[in-house]
């Protein structure tokens, strides 16, 4: 079954009766491969929308990917990207690079099935091959595992919001601010509102975003300054063995992660490309609404990867000028101010507190946007096994405001209990770079489904396999070299 959430600006509560599920029979839809098959869309009869042409116009329509990046441009850059940087030097710096670049072609491949299907990301994985148990396919149930294994990771993030604000208010402890960091994530996602989750994501972004840069163009006046001879020895794609597992870390968590490419499939829906595509019809019209709005996809999913490459690369290059050199290492509850010298080594003493309103920021940045995703991942999950109806718009907010205040407070407890906030946060990249093999076959499985007036063009099809070699060869050497 094929979901259309109708974008919340145009669809307001009060008018929730206008919503009727429309069942196609035509024969082109009965001929469509079975991945590509929707066959009941949930939408507002006023939402289809004509693609917009000028530049002006089509930037109003960008969204999902600012989402993507206050949940990139968080505790992966700030805390496992410095820590590579610190531990490896300059060396590691393609792994970074790699990173960021490699899996947004995958993530274009979702978000194109999204809008020309219309299926949330469960009910794509739920179509893909293999057995099944109860209702739900093994990939359903693998992606509800390995999130779960997640937890760890963002008992980290919510563990290093809460030594932030300890520094800035050392009146009131860590474990205080832990749980108000939950309480605050939790009041801004509980009732789901897709323009709160974007406005606020990309205010966070920008914020962090600046004075990262700026960091990086004041070392020049310091005795850290970069070099391009130290840009260039980091893009000899070497590894030295004692940092594999950080790298490995690294390469899971930062870029566009596992569970954010499944995430950008739910921001692409509620912003609004699948509604404004509207129900699959084999006709010209169609078929040019749904190209002009992909093309609004593509064009999002490009301006977020170059902030998060920008920041994810300056993040490591301060780790590899300042704290290598120094011989620092992000470890324990001093992580924050460790790093926290990479701005006052470079901006001055008198950024300090400047740096740690900015670091609450850059960390409640990807807790939240990480909170917003769970809701709705595990929402989506649960109506897959069959535990909920998800097309039932009242029970599935309901379940996605219990989530919002249940994943915080597990988060917090898991944070108290080990402690160990770096350590946490490699770990769910770990978990994410194993779930990249799960969502590169799915992205397989979604190409060569996709219907033939929509195949890509060779530059595409070779940027996708360039991404799809280059993830499942950095996870198996990562694997092969830990042993």
């Amino acid at each position: 079954m094929g979901f259309i959430f109708v974008p919340e600006r145009n669809f307001p509560r009060k008018y929730s009766a206008r919503l009727e599920y429309i069942t196609a029979q035509s024969a082109a839809r009965r001929s469509m491969p079975e991945l590509m098959k929707p066959n009941n869309y949930l939408i507002n009869t006023q939402s289809i929308k004509e693609p917009p042409t000028s530049i002006g116009e089509k930037l109003k329509f960008l969204g999902p990917g600012f989402i993507l990046s206050a949940s990139i441009v968080g505790s992966g850059e700030l805390i496992a990207t410095t820590t590579l940087g610190a531990k490896a030097g300059f060396i590691a710096f393609w792994v970074i690079i790699v990173s960021c670049l490699v899996k947004v072609a995958v993530q274009l491949e979702f978000g194109k099935h999204t809008i020309l299907s219309g299926e949330t990301a469960m009910q794509a994985f739920n179509k893909l091959p293999g057995p099944r148990l109860g209702k739900a396919k093994w990939s359903v149930w693998l992606i509800f595992a390995l999130i779960l294994l997640k937890v760890i990771q963002l008992g980290g993030m919510i563990g290093s919001a809460a030594i932030v604000l300890n520094l800035l208010f050392s009146r009131v402890s860590v474990s205080t601010w832990v749980f108000t960091s939950a309480l605050m994530a939790a009041l801004l996602i509980y009732k789901g509102y897709y323009v709160v989750v974007e406005k606020f994501s990309l205010f966070m972004t920008l914020l962090f975003t600046m004075l990262t840069l700026a960091a990086v163009g004041f070392l020049t006046f310091t005795p850290y300054a970069i070099s391009w001879s130290d840009i260039f020895s980091g893009l000899t794609f070497k590894l030295p063995s004692e940092v594999v597992g950080f790298a490995i870390g690294a390469f899971g968590i930062t870029g566009v992660a596992s569970d954010e490419i499944i995430a950008y499939n739910y921001w692409c829906i509620e912003k609004g490309y699948a509604a404004y595509t509207g129900p699959k019809e084999d006709t010209e019209q169609w078929k040019n609404r749904a190209q002009g709005w992909i093309r609004i996809m593509y064009l999002d999913a490009v301006v977020a990867m170059v902030i998060y490459t920008l920041v994810t690369a300056a993040f490591y290059l301060l780790g590899a000028a300042v704290l290598h050199n120094r011989g620092e290492i992000p470890e324990g509850n001093q992580l924050i101010e460790t790093v926290a010298v990479i701005y006052t080594e470079s901006l001055g003493p008198g950024v300090r507190t400047l740096y740690l309103v900015g670091a609450f920021f850059v960390l409640f940045s990807s807790l939240f946007a990480s909170l917003a995703a769970w809701t709705r991942m595990y929402s989506d999950i649960f109506g897959q096994i069959g535990w909920i109806d998800f097309f039932n718009v009242s029970q599935r907010n309901k379940v996605i405001a219990i989530l919002a205040w249940t994943f915080p407070t597990i988060w917090s407890f898991t944070f108290l209990f080990i402690n160990l906030p770096v350590i946490m946060i490699l770990s769910g990249g770990v978990v994410g770079s194993i779930m990249l093999f799960l969502i590169v076959y799915a992205a397989i499985q979604f190409r060569y489904n996709t219907p033939q007036s929509f195949k890509p063009g060779i530059f595409y099809e070779i940027a996708l396999w360039v991404s799809i070699i280059s993830i499942l060869a950095v996870g198996v050497y990562g694997v092969a070299s830990l042993f």
